[in-house]
């Protein structure tokens, strides 16, 4: 556990000294995508200081949300758990609730394969990939690319980069964008503004299917879910 106490007796107080130190969370969401090296989370974090990095992987492991074991042709991995692995949708659910306060980007900012994928996660509709016919799309954000298959069956997500092995075979629609693309996911561009904007270009394939991109791939205003309890004043 973290050394940082809070001092009350709270499933959230709880959760948040395992998971609520700085970068654990980032870590998390990479480890999410998928089981990673010491070397790949280095890298997917360029920011996080060496020795930060390794006392929370220890923290983490402690807490049994993390687990370091052997993976063929790769030696030491790191990977969640199956405790870890119920942190998904609730790292999801943030990704959609940060969505809409992110704002532009700062100087230096960057998007990783691993965060990308994260991303597309969050924002992907399950109701309306199930509505449509099955679809590849290849995206390239700046230097990161990702395949997304979508299908009634749900979202897979595969890198395009020189990382990992490239999926086989060729994308239905070949789309490249910027961090603009954040317009189109809330739905402030429709997909004929966003190409004309410069903000999606369609590099093969049907343009038509950005428009399947945009249904699928949404995080609107005011899209969160609610809980079910109602607020209000105390009772009393």
């Amino acid at each position: 556990m973290a050394a940082r106490s809070y001092g009350q007796y709270c499933g959230l107080t709880t959760a948040v000294e395992l998971i609520g130190e700085r970068w654990a969370l980032l870590i998390i969401r990479d480890l999410l995508v998928g089981p990673r090296r010491y070397t790949d989370l280095k890298q997917g974090l360029p920011r996080i200081p060496t020795n930060i990095l390794s006392t929370r992987l220890k923290e983490l492991q402690d807490a049994g949300v993390i687990r370091r074991v052997p993976l063929a042709h790769r030696g030491l991995v790191y990977e969640v758990t199956a405790y870890g692995r119920e942190l998904e949708p609730i790292v999801l659910a943030l990704g959609r609730w940060g969505f809409r306060a992110m704002g532009e980007p700062a100087d230096g900012d960057v998007v990783t394969a691993d965060s990308f994928t994260i991303a597309l996660r969050s924002a992907f509709v399950a109701d309306a990939a199930a509505a449509l016919p099955p679809t590849t799309y290849d995206v390239h954000l700046g230097e990161v690319g990702v395949r997304a298959g979508v299908s009634a069956e749900g979202l897979r997500v595969a890198p395009l980069a020189a990382g990992g092995r490239a999926p086989a075979g060729e994308a239905d629609v070949v789309l490249s964008a910027g961090f603009g693309i954040r317009r189109l996911i809330s739905g402030e561009l429709g997909p004929q503004q966003a190409q004309d904007a410069g903000v999606v270009e369609v590099r093969r394939g049907d343009p038509a299917l950005l428009e399947r991109f945009a249904a699928t791939f949404s995080i609107p205003p005011g899209s969160m879910p609610r809980s079910g309890v109602e607020a209000g004043a105390d009772q009393g």
